[in-house]
C-alpha cells in the first residue's frame, strides 16, 4: 500500500492582543517563582524539582520516509542527550503525591539555523506525562496554574474574581490524578506541536519498559537507577503528523491528534548511578523548547507563550 504523506497545509494564527498577554502571564509566573524561590531556594517556576539527570544517546533511525526526513532527523546519526526528570509541583511535595511529571531531553551537538536566531546549541524536548494540555489557550492555562500554584488565601481570592477558571482547576486535578507508574514504563508527550520541516507534528516518547513497579512511586528517581543497574533503558522516540485543522489543530492545546505515531529515533539511558556533579550542571542549565533548530520550531499559542514565560523564567534564576 502506497504511504500517505502528511499534509503541510497547517498554519498559525497569532492573536493581534497576544504580545502584551504574554508578558502579563510570564510576570505573573515570575512571581509566583520568587514566592516559591523565597520558601525553598532559587529554582524554576514550574518543573521546580529534579528528580533524576541522565546521560543518554539519541539515535536516529535509517529507513524513514522521505518526508519524515528533516532537520534533525534528516540522515541516521547518534548524539549526546542530557535528560531532566522532574516533579512538576511544590520543591516539598512527596513523591506519590499526584503531579504533572517532566521528561525533558536535550540534544547535544546539533548543527543548523536556531529558532531563536543565530546557531542552534541544542534540540530540546519539553515532555509531560499528559497526551494534551488541560487548556487550549495560555490564558485559561496559566490561569489554572497561578491558581493552584498561589498561597491558599491567593487562590481563593484569584476563584472569587474568575469562577470561569473552577471547571478548568477541577480537570487538572482530575487529570493529575490518574495513574502514573514510572518514569520507565510511562509515555511522554510533547502536547503541543513543533514544526517538521515543511511539516507540522507532536511527538511522544514510548515507554522504555511494560514491567511496573508497584513500589515505584516511593521514590521514581530510585526506581530509574534500579532498572539502569541491570540494563539500560531504550525508548522510542515518535512524531505524529498534522492531517487537518478538524483532527490536529494547531490553536488548541487541549486537543488530542488521532493520527499514528511514526518511530523517529531511539533514546537509549545507558547504565548509570547517580552523579551529583552533573546534576548540578543539568539543574542550572535552561531546557526550553525554543531551544530548537528552526526546522523543528515551537508551534502554536501555548508554545508562543512558552517562549515568554520561560526566557523570564531563566531570567529570574540566573539560568546559564
Amino acid at each position: 500500500m502506497t504511504e500517505v504523506e502528511p499534509s503541510t497545509e497547517w498554519h498559525e494564527v497569532v492573536g493581534a492582543d497576544e504580545e502584551d498577554r504574554h508578558q502579563e502571564q510570564a510576570a505573573g509566573f515570575v512571581a509566583m517563582q520568587q514566592r516559591k524561590s523565597g520558601k525553598f531556594g532559587v529554582g524554576r517556576a514550574l518543573h521546580r524539582r529534579q528528580l533524576a539527570a541522565l546521560r543518554a544517546q539519541l539515535g536516529v533511525v535509517d529507513g524513514l520516509p522521505e518526508y519524515a526526513r528533516q532537520g534533525l532527523f534528516a540522515v541516521p546519526a547518534t548524539y549526546e542527550a542530557w535528560l531532566r526528570i522532574s516533579n512538576g509541583g511544590f520543591n516539598v511535595a512527596a513523591d506519590k503525591a499526584p503531579d504533572v511529571r517532566g521528561f525533558s531531553i536535550k540534544v547535544r551537538g546539533v548543527t543548523g539555523q536556531g529558532a531563536l536566531g543565530g546557531a542552534a546549541k541544542s534540540q530540546d524536548f519539553a515532555l509531560i506525562n499528559h497526551e494534551h494540555f488541560s487548556s487550549a489557550t495560555s490564558k485559561d492555562f496559566s490561569g489554572v496554574v497561578l491558581a493552584t500554584g498561589s498561597t491558599p488565601g491567593g487562590a481563593i481570592r484569584r476563584l472569587i474574581s474568575a469562577p470561569s477558571l473552577i471547571p478548568k482547576v477541577r480537570e487538572v486535578v482530575v487529570g493529575i490524578r490518574e495513574p502514573f507508574s514510572g518514569f520507565a514504563t510511562h509515555d511522554f508527550f510533547s502536547a503541543a506541536p513543533v514544526a517538521f520541516g515543511p511539516y507540522a507534528v507532536r511527538v511522544r516518547l514510548r515507554a522504555a519498559s511494560d514491567q511496573v513497579d508497584s513500589t515505584a512511586s516511593e521514590d521514581w528517581s530510585a526506581d530509574l537507577y534500579r532498572r539502569l543497574a541491570v540494563a539500560p533503558l531504550v525508548h522510542e522516540l515518535q512524531v505524529q503528523f498534522f492531517q487537518d485543522e478538524a483532527t490536529t489543530p494547531i490553536e488548541d492545546a487541549s486537543a488530542s491528534w488521532s493520527t499514528p505515531y511514526l518511530t523517529v529515533a531511539r533514546l537509549t539511558i545507558p547504565q548509570q548511578e547517580p552523579d551529583e556533579e552533573f546534576a548540578k550542571t543539568v539543574e542550572d542549565s535552561r531546557f526550553d523548547p525554543w531551544n530548537a533548530l528552526v526546522d523543528h520550531r515551537p508551534l502554536g499559542e501555548v508554545m508562543r507563550a512558552r517562549k515568554v514565560a520561560y526566557f523570564a523564567s531563566q531570567q529570574a534564576r540566573g539560568a546559564k
